[in-house]
């Protein structure tokens, strides 16, 4: 594990562990404030994340931006990442080698910014964060605490693109994650 952001970053920047690297424009490390109280984190970057190396800059990042402004959230007072830090390739999901690739970069990265809440955005998330064991439809908008931190799984902003009524659902399970972050010191 690394001490500080700047380690983390530097092992990250050189990162061949799969088959991934050899295929990206940028790594996309994570962005917002280093000691927030709420994180954020999705699957993996798409096509204008891994340009810009920087994550949820995209259509799923600005209706996910839409989201934050409905319920008070500033995208500067939380920290979001994603379980892969390399695009795959035609936005598919990353495979098991790939996310196992990257999940202790992202453990450490929790470790780091320390938040009481976890916001898991779809399927890819929770399953490699909480267990395969999980399933988003059945999960989301539940709860679910581990090691002194609650987890949130919601819709990854992308399925709102596809299916405007679980918009509603993401709202809202956003709105239990600022009633519960004003609650928590």
């Amino acid at each position: 594990m690394f001490e500080t952001w700047e380690e983390l970053e530097k092992s990250i920047v050189n990162c061949s562990k799969c088959k991934l690297y050899k295929t990206r424009q940028n790594i996309v490390f994570g962005v917002g404030n280093k000691e927030a109280k709420i994180m954020f984190i999705g699957e993996g970057p798409g096509a204008d994340e891994d340009r810009l190396g920087e994550p949820f800059v995209g259509r799923a990042g600005k209706l996910m931006n839409m989201a934050f402004q409905a319920v008070g959230l500033k995208r500067e007072d939380v920290y979001i990442a994603n379980v892969v830090k390399c695009r795959p390739p035609s936005n598919r999901n990353p495979e098991e080698d790939e996310a196992n690739a990257c999940l202790n970069y992202l453990r450490n990265q929790v470790l780091l910014v320390k938040p009481k809440i976890i916001v898991l955005l779809g399927s890819v998330a929770l399953k490699n964060i909480l267990g395969k064991e999980y399933g988003i439809t059945s999960a989301r908008g539940k709860w679910i605490e581990r090691k002194g931190i609650q987890y949130m799984p919601t819709w990854h902003p992308a399925a709102l693109l596809r299916d405007e009524t679980k918009k509603i659902d993401f709202i809202n399970d956003l709105k239990l994650v600022v009633e519960l972050a004003s609650q928590t010191n």
